[in-house]
């Protein structure tokens, strides 16, 4: 279907792919993983013609419609939410148009030969049409819609209303809905809440039929979805056969073979450059030493890859914090409307949490978890009731939008400095390190920043500090798997307590012991961990 072969590729100084060859086959599903910067948004790049290789050759079979979602949305304005999402299937449209035209030509009178041509375009129009889902397009598009969380109350509101996060969701319906034959999604979920991840999760499993090549930051959704991983690293493709927990398995035992083959490698050239030091100038030795010469220069060399960089953090002791650290009675919170009415959020919410209890806070989008959250953090007041501190409580609240008041003017180290004026330099760059800002990476600006290392500075902001009370809305996103793992393995260490906002379910599962479920304005309490939620409201 999608072939790239002996592809390279250099930009400026920095070489990112050396002969690398991979390939897209029809109804494939395949993970696309590597480090930042390592070239995954290159490859979609050169299959959608994007960018073109130095050398190298792509093929592309004839007539392949591609689909590609990426984090840019791009303008959107000027038509509903469904209209928006319809607009993408244009030539679909167009060519329905066209078939009406040529059933209309039909009803004629022409010759013999006129209507056999004829036939023969519209038999093509209609295969292409069917492929294309074209007779169930707009019901398809309603579908994608709903299942991403904007419903038939939402679809006739114009683009411009929405925030950048269902926009999101607008444009990522927009791709599905054009049934293309190969599908690239670049972090389909960033955006997401649980139930439309899982969503996603079955139209892709069930519902596509086509190729799908994919990057995620989510360990389930890559899991249960792929069946290929294709690993992007230092200047080559590599392909393996599974998902990504065996990847990971199999890239370890490939890793470790490649260490015992250099270390053997390394041991037979030493003797071997040993006995030509040794014999250099001896005559009786002259052919021996020659030839073991050209032994050696015929060799090829074995050279072990860099090691990932990782986060590696592991919190302080925290301050003993009293048994209740937050008691919670009859709480309650309305936002005030446009139109001078109110919206209540959540109410009559009562319970405690407990010291080192690690809390799930889940409900659908917009049933209130990050409010409730802002209350527990003192960000809000509530309308009514209380959420009153234990005793020797310190709290730290890392919000969704913490990246958002980041000081762009101030390098990263300043910022870390500036969150812990009590620790020396020394505290300070360690904590940078922790986080895989090192060297001169402290002295980047934060205007300068990804994402995701502006996610990074947040949270070695907040993890660096004495806090017993961790209150987490969303403190995966922006994170790659690797950091992510390193954070729950940090969090599930941490002797203090944890309540969290997540819509990472390897996260939940691997560390909360109890659920706090928010529906409908009401707060049910599940006493257990995060498979024993999902048992209970199946």
């Amino acid at each position: 279907m999608i072939h790239l072969t002996d592809i390279s590729i250099q930009h400026s100084s920095r070489i990112l792919f050396q002969k690398a060859s991979l390939q897209i086959l029809p109804g494939t599903k395949t993970g696309l993983v590597g480090p930042n910067g390592a070239g995954k948004s290159t490859i979609f790049r050169l299959i959608t013609g994007e960018e073109e290789a130095d050398t190298g050759q792509i093929t592309c079979g004839k007539d392949i419609v591609i689909g590609h979602f990426s984090q840019e949305v791009g303008d959107m304005q000027g038509h509903s939410a469904l209209d928006e999402v319809m607009s993408a299937s244009a030539d679909v449209v167009k060519l329905g148009e066209t078939m009406r035209q040529m059933e209309d030509a039909m009803a004629e009178p022409m010759d013999d030969d006129a209507m056999t041509s004829l036939l023969e375009d519209y038999g093509s129009a209609v295969e292409e049409f069917e492929h294309r889902g074209g007779y169930d397009l707009e019901a398809r598009a309603q579908a994608v819609l709903t299942g991403l969380g904007i419903g038939p109350d939402r679809y006739q509101e114009q683009v411009e209303s929405f925030s950048g996060g269902w926009k999101m969701r607008i444009a990522l319906a927009k791709i599905l809905t054009i049934n293309p034959d190969v599908l690239l999604l670049d972090e389909p979920t960033n955006h997401l809440d649980v139930e439309s991840i899982i969503w996603l999760e079955n139209w892709l499993a069930s519902e596509f039929k086509g190729a799908l090549l994919m990057t995620s930051h989510d360990r389930d959704f890559m899991n249960r979805l792929v069946s290929r991983i294709i690993e992007v690293a230092n200047q080559t493709i590599t392909t393996y056969k599974g998902n990504y927990d065996f990847y990971l398995k199999e890239r370890e035992i490939r890793r470790q073979q490649l260490q015992a083959s250099y270390r053997r490698q390394q041991e037979m050239l030493a003797k071997e450059e040993d006995f030509i030091a040794k014999f250099a100038a001896r005559v009786s030795h002259a052919a021996q030493v020659q030839s073991r010469i050209k032994k050696l220069e015929k060799i090829e060399r074995i050279v072990l890859p860099p090691e990932q960089r990782s986060i590696k953090f592991e919190f302080d002791e925290p301050p003993r914090s009293g048994d209740d650290v937050v008691n919670i009675n009859n709480l309650s919170k309305t936002w005030p409307l446009a139109n001078g009415s109110e919206h209540s959020v959540f109410s009559g919410i009562s319970g405690v949490i407990n010291r080192q209890q690690k809390i799930a806070v889940v409900g659908v989008n917009g049933a209130g978890k990050s409010t409730f959250l802002k209350v527990l953090a003192g960000q809000t007041k509530p309308t009514s009731g209380s959420a009153t501190s234990g005793a020797s409580v310190h709290a730290g609240y890392f919000s969704q939008h913490a990246m958002d008041i980041l000081i762009p003017e101030l390098t990263v180290f300043d910022t870390v400095q500036a969150a812990l004026p009590l620790a020396n330099i020394g505290s300070i760059r360690n904590l940078c390190a922790a986080f895989l800002f090192q060297g001169d990476d402290v002295d980047k600006r934060i205007s300068m920043l990804s994402g995701g290392e502006k996610s990074r500075l947040v949270l070695a902001t907040l993890l660096g500090q004495p806090l017993n009370f961790l209150i987490l809305d969303e403190p995966t996103n922006h994170l790659d798997i690797q950091s992510r793992d390193v954070l729950l393995s940090a969090l599930k260490k941490f002797r203090g307590t944890v309540i969290l906002v997540s819509h990472d379910r390897h996260f939940l599962r691997s560390l909360v012991n109890r659920v706090f479920f928010i529906d409908h304005g009401e707060m049910r309490v599940y006493e257990g961990d995060y498979e024993y939620y999902l048992e209970k409201t199946a």
